[in-house]
């Protein structure tokens, strides 16, 4: 019994200890002036519950809470929690001994004015992925001790504060993907000597590069997706080893005598204005990712020198106006090389053996390459991540692929595989085949005899109904044939056209791809069925455009710029043929023409899925319209309104509307960039945006200024009522630009992010008549997600959406100066370009 009543004490004092802890802990977190204190109402001024306290450390035990030996708070971090608003005052921002605060991955939108009385303590500060607005103010110079700082993926604006060079100390700074401008600060450069990595990338910042030959410790630099301009010169020092330059305007492509490059293994200076040749000479011998493309450089030998870096594993020359020949032992010095792309240049020659290479990416599309592909290197093929050939003069055995694949890779190649590809199959099928062939002879012979009596019987019947109809017709004999003489006159719902020609089978088409058909404006004609207001697509600013079937089956879309020009017929032509060279993947080709009297005739490969804007504001999934470039309507009628099959990714997914948004980007950007002399498309809008046969997305119309109208047709130099930019309304003179095509895609971009039309639609929460105005103003206060389309809201990543929402408002910037370059937005689209298992 003594025993018993001791245990009993003992529990009794044990139980008492740790509720009198506990009480502590609790009453700790209450009491003012302290650090469970400032934690707590850091949570509860956010609307959110304090982790409880588990055991007598209080505060310290909180997940995300560290503390040093006299249980004072060092590290607080609260990232991922989707905590949204201001950081509060009187919080973190007192906690006297902080040493590392992360904040990261958020929703908060400002700092408190406390948070720089940290500066004693403070050593890491990470507030990167949040919507913190406004400007980084120089109080950020207090934090004399800070060694690492991250301020990524905000909305901060204005220039980079002069007090960042006071921070000695300072080894990362991390302030891309917000809304910087200026130049770089010099102070940065003289005063972080101790920085090891620093990314400015996806900001607005402009200027020449300043020399960073004080950073000696600098290893990693990214400046990539800004505005800056002039020599690279001051970028190469030797301890680098990575450097991206990418989506900027540096057009000065040179190097220090004595940089060696010796530690460089990451470069990317790929989307400037780099001309000139791009000299290896012994350099990077250590290299292992170099892209360069969309450049124009001059390199005649690039891929032979290429092959003197024995380490590398990435090389992008895409559009760089390469030429010449693959090496044959390319593969053979290159034995690492992962991802090879030399498309969109002028490479001849033949496609070596590149089978022994362990490639995860090929790309030799749009070349001019020629010959059979190495059946070796086909075989490979399956074992890739992506291949494209497309765009050459090749010929493949393509037996071990799909029609997809062969469709999506080998566009304008030729499937060439020898009868007996597989002999065993041959065999086998043979004693089969002549029982087929039996069964298939009867049944043929069969369906045939029914069919002629079928048509015997509705010719007679036809024929006796128009004997009853027209009684007095002239009966045409066989040495007689119809009349095809002109002029020709046309007439859609706002349009009448003549076409001046006596006889329309003097008149030459050109397909630029099959030169050796001879057709004629007769064809166009049949193709038509007279131009037909039955075979009207649609009609835009350049003309109407019709579907029409040439002989051979060839299905095209057929564009009369009816707006005249006062061009020549050679130069017209010319033009034309220029503009039928212009290949790339997310453009509408342009595939033969035809000079019909003063009639200038664009035909263009035929777009099955008709477009954007169409997709995005007039129907529903599925459901075309007689203004849709779509296909064939007899083939899924139901109900009289014709269906087409959408791929499952379908229309109301981000991840579809990003697509969409990086395609339209890519073309514009080679349009711009890639193009000798630079084509501003005029009248980038969601209508001119198209969709294939696999639903990739197409800008159609680039280049038809010149031939369809002159210098002086305001209606073709503006762009359409909701795209074009400021600069129009306040001028009459004002001139298209590359930097008014940014304007026009910003407001597409709006409509992809947003469901709303760029006018006439409902902006909610606000007077505003157009998207812009709208959009615009919601992003600078912050509301961005509240407009995201609540179609694809849940599809995708929010903060994914949001950022696009920024980058459109940059397009929609009010001076032409302020916006980017094409290139620049391809890059900051890359950079949020949702995976498929990314979800919210």
């Amino acid at each position: 019994m003594v025993c018993c009543h001791g245990g009993r004490r003992s529990a009794a004092i044990l139980f008492f200890a740790v509720a009198v802890a506990a009480c502590a802990a609790a009453a700790a977190a209450q009491e003012p002036n302290t650090d469970a204190y400032f934690v707590s109402g850091f949570f509860s001024k956010l609307g959110r519950a304090a982790p409880s306290s588990s055991g007598a450390n209080g505060v310290c035990s909180w997940p995300g809470v560290s503390c040093d030996s006299e249980g004072r708070v060092v590290a607080f971090v609260a990232a991922g929690m989707d905590l949204a608003g201001a950081i509060p005052e009187d919080t973190v921002g007192k906690l006297a001994r902080l040493q590392v605060l992360d904040l990261s991955g958020n929703r908060l939108t400002a700092l408190p004015n406390d948070l720089w009385e940290l500066g004693s303590s403070l050593s890491a500060l990470n507030l990167s992925g949040n919507a913190i607005r406004g400007a980084l103010p120089n109080n950020v110079g207090n934090f004399a001790r800070l060694k690492v700082l991250d301020v990524s993926h905000n909305a901060f604006t204005g220039a980079l504060p002069q007090a960042l060079g006071s921070i000695a100390g300072l080894q990362v700074l991390n302030a891309s993907h917000n809304q910087f401008q200026g130049q770089v600060p010099n102070a940065i450069v003289f005063g972080c000597v101790n920085v090891v990595a620093m990314d400015l990338s996806g900001n607005a910042l402009d200027g020449g590069l300043p020399d960073l030959s004080p950073l000696r410790s600098l290893a990693h630099l990214n400046l990539s997706g800004n505005r800056l301009g002039g020599s690279i010169i001051g970028a190469f020092q030797e301890q680098l080893r990575v450097i991206d330059l990418s989506n900027n305007a540096f057009s000065g492509l040179n190097f220090s005598s004595g940089y060696a490059g010796s530690a460089l293994m990451y470069l990317d200076l790929s989307g400037n204005e780099l001309t000139g040749e791009f000299t290896i000479a012994g350099r990077f011998q250590n290299l292992r990712h170099v892209n360069l493309a969309h450049n124009q450089l001059s390199n005649a030998n690039l891929l032979v020198s290429m092959g003197e870096i024995s380490g590398l594993e990435y090389v992008n020359l895409s559009s760089t106006g390469l030429h010449g020949q693959i090496p044959a032992d390319f593969s053979s010095r290159l034995v690492g090389l992962k991802v090879l792309d030399l498309s969109r240049n002028n490479i001849s020659g033949v496609v070596p053996d590149m089978s022994s290479l362990r490639l995860h990416v090929l790309d030799l599309s749009v070349n001019n390459l020629t010959g059979e592909i190495p059946v070796a290197l086909v075989k490979k093929l399956a074992s890739m991540d992506r291949f494209n050939f497309s765009y050459n003069n090749l010929t493949v055995c393509a037996s071990e692929l799909s029609s997809e694949a062969f469709a999506a890779a080998f566009a304008r190649s030729r499937n060439d595989c020898p009868i007996a590809v597989n002999p065993d199959s041959i065999k086998k099928s043979r004693g089969k085949r002549k029982g087929i062939k039996l069964v298939l002879a009867v049944v043929l012979s069969l369906f045939f005899s029914v069919l002629g009596l079928l048509c015997l019987a509705v010719a007679c019947r036809r024929r006796r109904k128009r004997c009853d109809a027209l009684p007095v017709v002239k009966q045409v004999s066989f040495k007689e044939e119809p009349a095809v003489s002109g002029p020709f006159s046309f007439q859609t719902d706002s349009t009448t056209w003549v076409a001046d020609v006596k006889v329309a089978t003097s008149v030459p088409v050109i397909i630029f791809e099959k030169p050796l058909l001879s057709f004629t404006f007769a064809d166009l004609l049949a193709a038509t069925s007279n131009f037909d207001r039955g075979t009207l697509l649609a009609e835009g600013r350049f003309g109407p455009v019709y579907r029409g079937f040439l002989p051979g089956g060839i299905q095209v879309a057929v564009k009369v710029l009816v707006h005249g020009s006062v061009m020549e017929d050679q130069d017209a032509a010319w033009e034309l043929e220029r503009l039928g060279q212009i290949k790339h993947p997310n453009l509408v080709p342009l595939t033969g023409y035809c000079l019909a009297g003063d009639q200038r005739i664009a035909i263009y490969e035929y777009m099955e899925n008709g477009n954007l804007h169409n997709l995005l504001h007039d129907l529903p999934l599925g459901v075309q319209a007689t203004e849709d470039w779509s296909s064939d309507t007899w083939d899924d009628n139901i109900g009289g309104v014709a269906t087409e099959i959408i791929t499952p990714e379908g229309t109301a997914t981000w991840m579809f509307r990003h697509k969409i948004a990086l395609g339209a980007a890519r073309a514009l950007a080679f349009l711009h960039h890639g193009c000798i002399p630079q084509i501003v498309h005029r009248d980038v809008k969601a209508s001119s945006i198209y969709f294939d046969c696999t639903m990739e997305p197409r800008l159609s119309d680039f280049g038809l200024s010149m031939v369809a109208g002159t210098s002086t047709d305001n209606d073709l130099l503006h762009h359409s009522p909701g795209y074009a930019p400021p600069e129009f309304s306040n001028s009459e003179n004002a001139m298209a630009t590359a930097k008014s095509d940014v304007y026009s895609f910003g407001v597409v971009l709006f409509e992809l992010v947003t469901g709303k039309k760029p006018l006439g639609d409902e902006y909610p929460d606000q007077k505003e008549a157009s998207l812009v105005n709208w959009a615009r103003a919601m992003v600078k206060a912050n509301h961005g997600p509240s407009i995201i389309d609540p179609m694809i809201r849940d599809t995708g990543l929010e903060r994914q959406m949001e950022e696009a929402l920024r980058i459109a408002y940059l397009c929609t910037a009010e001076l032409p100066s302020k916006r980017p370059a094409m290139q620049q937005i391809v890059g900051l689209l890359k950079d949020i370009e949702p995976k498929v298992e990314e979800r919210d």
